[in-house]
């Protein structure tokens, strides 16, 4: 098993930055793929950026040129989400995420981050 615990999340106006953090623990010679998704209200959960095993990284359309993903390099069980030039659509839970190797995966139980003036 993986617990994925994150924090960081808060109020922030349009225009302003948060860093988010996930931190793994457990069985993390499991994972594979950490990433971040987001669930607005009354939308799908989507994603928003991961970064493979082979430090590759992925982001929706969205967040390009404004989120970077980015992992712990000494441990590799923790990953951050740096998010620059927040909208108000940005506003959502974010969710990290934990691909497993063996399939399947883990959720951490969300952070709210809210973009308003």
């Amino acid at each position: 098993q993986v617990q994925l615990v994150e924090s960081g999340g808060g109020l922030v106006q349009p225009g302003g930055s948060l860093r988010l953090s996930c931190a793994a623990s457990g069985s993390i010679f499991s994972i594979n793929n950490m990433g971040w998704y987001r669930q607005a209200p009354g939308k799908q959960r989507e994603l928003v950026t991961k970064i493979t095993s082979g430090d590759r990284e992925i982001y929706a359309e969205s967040v390009k040129g404004r989120f970077t993903i980015s992992r712990d390099n000494a441990a590799k069980n923790t990953v951050y989400l740096q998010m620059n030039s927040l909208k108000p659509e940005d506003t959502a839970v974010y969710y990290c995420n934990a691909e497993s190797r063996f399939g399947g995966g883990w959720w951490g139980q969300g952070t709210q981050v809210t973009v308003s003036s």
